[in-house]
């Protein structure tokens, strides 16, 4: 972190207005960017395996999980290189790399050589390198704003990363649909190209902690994240919360994009349309979560917005009939799920952000993301044997179900009875305390 005297001077530099800070709008406008190319491709490779080389349910997970999996392997130790590196210079560096990535699957595409093993290739190297950007974002604007603006500054970054989450899928849909193949995962390419361009011109040197003479190792490091997230109430339910509902829900999209084609017989338009209807909902979700916590309490929305929006869900294997029928039935279901997520991401960035000092961002991020997110390889694998076992039906329908659970866990939380406004410190253990939700989806 930055010394007392640059932090004063930093203070002084940086305009009363946040958003009239233009450092920030740069790394708000290429995180924005950033996430929206993560999320799509997460959506782009599988659809790729599915329409194009006619993959099962088996190879399907098992690409999902190969490009979830890095967020198992390196969380921990890309937290505790992003508090020692300049954040700056992490995130161009795996902008470029991602780009570089994609523009060589798409290369390789023309070619006629996009297949599996390529597709495993590429997934686990996008995967790898947005762990870098991601854990760098989270802690970069501690380092970019000042100390009173930095709720507002995580909200703009945390609202634009929940939104990507859900509109992301929605706009690699439509990439697949009206693109071919290669050219699909080149238009990916162009989102990390102008991540890269904006954040590289940020122009606020940043400082980062002096070096001792004798630095803790990276695994003391990664211990002192685990206590901190550990030891704070509210955090350890961010965590569990989070986990559930990650695995879940990676175990729901393998099935539902092999649901989608081959029992409701929908074409890649189609699919794309139902996908996009997140992102409107999305946008619905965001105005809400700006009124609603004040008027009925952070508890009572964060609970009701999760089961709607997971709960939603329950009624996909159910459709029966012609796309005319199932096409704004799916449509209504995945905007009902936009709004809903994107409600309780916004909210319980707000409750994580107050329960998690400036000192701890890096490693606080990487761990709550490992907790959360590290079971995601796993559900994904569990999607694909329900559908081979069980059916597309009855595999979406208990993957739907799973998801439940976590709002189970934070009704169950003391997080179910917070206010409309939100104490100075967070810390469930303290009386009346709540306990936070879930990270952004």
């Amino acid at each position: 972190m930055p010394s007392a005297a640059s932090a004063s001077a930093s203070d002084r530099s940086v305009p009363s207005s946040l958003w009239r800070n233009a450092d920030f709008r740069r790394l708000w406008l290429g995180q924005t960017a950033s996430q929206l190319g993560e999320h799509a491709g997460l959506v782009v490779l599988p659809l790729i395996a599915v329409l194009t080389l006619d993959v099962g349910a088996g190879p399907l997970g098992a690409l999902r999980a190969v490009g979830q999996a890095p967020v198992l392997l390196l969380s921990l130790f890309v937290g505790a290189w992003v508090d020692r590196w300049r954040t700056r210079r992490v995130m161009v560096l795996a902008d470029v790399c991602r780009a570089l990535v994609l523009g060589a699957a798409a290369l390789v595409g023309v070619l006629g050589g996009l297949d599996m093993p390529a597709l495993f290739a590429v997934a686990f190297a996008i995967g790898a390198l947005s762990v870098f950007f991601d854990v760098a974002y989270q802690a970069s604007v501690v380092r970019l704003v000042r100390r009173d603006e930095l709720v507002r500054g995580n909200s703009a970054l945390e609202g634009s990363r929940s939104a990507a989450q859900i509109g992301g899928p929605a706009l690699g849909g439509a990439l697949v649909s009206l693109l071919s193949a290669p050219i699909a995962v080149a238009a990916g390419a162009l989102f990390f190209v102008l991540s890269f361009v904006s954040i590289r011109r940020i122009r606020r040197c940043e400082s980062i902690p002096e070096r001792m003479e004798r630095p803790p190792s990276v695994w003391r490091q990664i211990l002192d994240g685990l206590r901190f997230v550990a030891g704070d109430a509210s955090l350890r339910t961010v965590c569990l919360a989070s986990a559930v509902f990650q695995f879940a829900f990676a175990a729901v999209m393998t099935v539902y994009l092999l649901f989608l084609p081959r029992e409701l017989h929908l074409s890649g338009t189609a699919v794309g349309l139902t996908l996009a209807a997140t992102g409107p909902g999305a946008l619905l979700g965001s105005v809400l979560a700006a009124r609603l916590p004040n008027r009925f309490g952070y508890g009572t929305v964060l609970v009701s917005a999760a089961v709607l929006g997971d709960g939603v869900f329950l009624l996909a294997p159910a459709l029966h009939g012609s796309p005319s029928v199932t096409v704004p039935a799916l449509v209504a279901i995945n905007f009902v799920f936009g709004a809903g997520g994107q409600l309780v991401s916004v909210a319980a960035m707000a409750v994580r952000q107050t329960a998690t000092p400036d000192g701890m961002q890096g490693r606080a991020a990487a761990t709550i993301t490992f907790v959360g997110m590290g079971l995601t390889p796993l559900g994904s694998l569990l999607g694909g044997f329900l559908a081979e076992e069980w059916g597309l039906r009855t595999g979406l329908l208990v993957s739907a179900a799973g998801m439940m659970l976590s709002p189970a866990v934070m009704a169950l939380s003391p997080l179910a009875h917070l206010g409309r406004t939100l104490p100075a410190e967070l810390d469930g253990s303290a009386p009346g305390a709540p306990a936070a939700g879930r990270p952004a989806r």
